[in-house]
């Protein structure tokens, strides 16, 4: 399962709403490289293929591969901002370790 807090649901319907794809499934993956093993990635996906596992968040439809799934599991996405602007915080309970920008993970 994964979980989305309510700042990053209203993130994800704000960005949904800026583009000409408001009914867009947001897509959480992971890629390797970055500071460690993997990285994160988000985007906008208007159609999931038969192997994504769709899992509803809140509002928001979540769109994971079955690749990543395995690492994502558990995973909460919160959205926060500060000083340096807003960005989206990734709490994985599968990273063995993490690097300091909070975006990259080993496990």
């Amino acid at each position: 399962m994964i979980h989305l807090s309510q700042a990053a649901i209203a993130e994800v319907n704000r960005i949904k709403s800026k583009r000409a794809q408001p009914e867009a499934l947001f897509r959480l993956g992971i890629q390797a490289g970055g500071c460690a093993d993997f990285y994160y990635t988000l985007e906008l996906d208007e159609t999931p293929i038969a192997e994504d596992c769709v899992i509803t968040c809140g509002a928001v439809q979540v769109v994971v591969s079955s690749d990543s799934l395995k690492h994502l599991d558990g995973l909460t996405v919160d959205y926060t901002e500060d000083l340096m602007g807003g960005g989206f915080r990734f709490h994985n309970p599968n990273a063995s370790s993490t690097c300091g920008c909070g975006n990259s993970f080993s496990v």
